[in-house]
């Protein structure tokens, strides 16, 4: 669970800043939104295959700039 408390003379902007980074670097909402529906292993392991498809061809694609 993610918490974050008032520090001294912090305005609330602030605080709020300081949980929605906490919240994004512990990987809260990713894990929710991929755990959403059910996604079968193959399905999963199609899903995988295409990520990494596309993540070489970015690598490439940087390679030749």
């Amino acid at each position: 669970m993610t918490a974050v408390y008032l520090r001294q003379n912090e305005s609330q902007d602030q605080l709020l800043k300081r949980f929605r980074k906490k919240v994004v670097k512990s990987g809260v909402l990713s894990t929710i939104r991929r755990k959403r529906w059910f996604v079968s292993k193959s399905e999963q392991h199609r899903m995988d295959e295409k990520k990494a498809i596309r993540r070489l061809k970015r690598r490439q694609v940087k390679s030749f700039e």
